[in-house]
């Protein structure tokens, strides 16, 4: 007699293994977004982190400018930044003068002031004034002590001696001027600058010009 045939089925056999490479599909596929949650949280907290040391630093950045404004005046190379320097304001009036256009008369009327600087002795003296007459007038004899003589008074009388040829020398720029070039912010700054080099070399080096300032600038 034949043998029968073995009524096995291979499949299984074969479906076994499918089963357990579906498991370690399943598996990968958990552990990569596990490792990317994880990542994505590492990310986070940096981003969290930095924002919030910005955050802190600022404020107290902040809370030190109120504490100590003065701080502010540190240059970023560690150097102070000075005041502005104060000097001898001269005030040198009105001048009513005809400009250089070739085609029409143009007259320019302005008020032209300009700022001297100070030597040292004049500071000198001016700060031992502030003292004397923040105490007292520094005087032992109460009642009748003088009262204290103010240095910028004589400086400025000094100056007038020097009215005239400063006038002149700020006539001889501003007349040498056009409408068109004093009409703009560019021009003014260069007229003020042509006038602080000669008012400058006035004082022949004894003093120079920190500023010229116009008032009333009027072309017409």
């Amino acid at each position: 007699m034949a043998k029968p045939t073995s009524g096995k089925d291979v499949k299984p056999k074969d479906e076994a293994p499918q089963a357990v490479v579906n498991k370690n599909d399943k598996q990968i596929s958990t552990n990569m977004l596990l490792m990317v949650n994880t990542l994505v949280l590492i990310v986070f907290f940096v981003i969290m982190t930095f924002v919030g040391s910005s955050i802190v630093k600022s404020t107290v950045k902040s809370e030190i400018a109120k504490v100590h404004p003065s701080e502010e005046l540190i240059a970023e190379e560690g150097t102070e930044v000075t005041q502005e320097e104060k000097g001898i304001l001269l005030d040198l009036g009105d001048f009513i003068l005809n400009l250089a256009d070739p085609a029409v008369r143009r007259y320019l009327k302005v008020n032209v002031a300009i700022e001297l600087t100070k030597t040292i002795a004049e500071v000198e003296a001016a700060n031992a004034a502030a003292n004397a007459a923040a105490h007292g007038g520094g005087g032992h004899g109460g009642h009748g002590a003088p009262a204290p003589v103010d240095p910028m008074a004589a400086v400025i009388a000094e100056m007038e001696q020097y009215k005239p040829a400063i006038r002149d020398a700020v006539i001889s720029v501003l007349s040498s001027k056009t409408a068109d070039e004093l009409s703009t912010p560019t021009g003014k700054e260069i007229a003020k600058e042509e006038i602080q080099d000669m008012v400058s070399a006035v004082f022949n080096g004894s003093r120079e010009v920190l500023r010229v300032n116009f008032a009333q600038f009027i072309i017409q």
